[in-house]
């Protein structure tokens, strides 16, 4: 099985320091939705890892956070793309849990869920506890520069990213960039 697992915001849809509460809060980063129904078509499976302590805070409840997930899977589907499964933190960063990232709790549940070794598994997001969750279970860490990361564009990254981590402008390019990969050499497959 081809797996990738994704951060949601500020990888796949913009960020706020304010959550995303609701559907209309959700808007697709460009070119981020045709990124993963491009690895999709090349037999990529994508898996989202994400955070969502505004649950944990009383900021929206699962019901928008199920509402949010069917518009992302709705406008997936229009560009021929899928999220095969999206696994989420709901706990405050006050709670004691496994599962918030920097921890690797979620990426232990995918593995467990998924039946697969997690390593050499790419996994991109925008933020160092992104590629520090994915890192400790043996993932290939992609730090995608937008939503937290956008900064570094124009300002070199900060020491203490997992080694061997790779930047992309974007998914899009992160897309590419497995592509590409992919067809100059045959795929690991779990």
């Amino acid at each position: 099985m081809k797996l990738i697992i994704l951060d949601r915001d500020g990888t796949i849809n913009g960020d706020s320091d304010d959550f995303i509460k609701t559907p209309e809060e959700w808007t697709p980063l460009p070119g981020a939705l045709e990124a993963i129904a491009r690895l999709n078509h090349a037999g990529w499976h994508v898996v989202v890892a994400s955070n969502q302590s505004g649950l944990g805070r009383g900021l929206f409840d699962v019901a928008s956070l199920n509402a949010i997930h069917t518009k992302m899977h709705k406008m997936l589907a229009a560009v021929g793309g899928r999220v095969d499964a999206v696994f989420y933190c709901p706990h405050s960063p006050q709670e004691s849990c496994t599962c918030r990232k920097p921890l690797p709790g979620l990426f232990e549940q995918i593995g467990a869920r998924f039946g697969v070794p997690l390593k050499g598994v790419p996994t991109a997001g925008d933020s160092l506890r992104d590629l520090q969750a994915g890192a400790a279970v043996g993932c290939e860490p992609h730090l995608v520069l937008t939503g937290k990361s956008a900064r570094y564009r124009v300002a070199e990254p900060p020491s203490g990213f997992p080694d061997g981590t790779f930047f992309h402008p974007d998914l899009s390019a992160f897309a590419a960039f497995i592509l590409e990969r992919s067809t100059t050499s045959p795929p690991v497959l779990l």
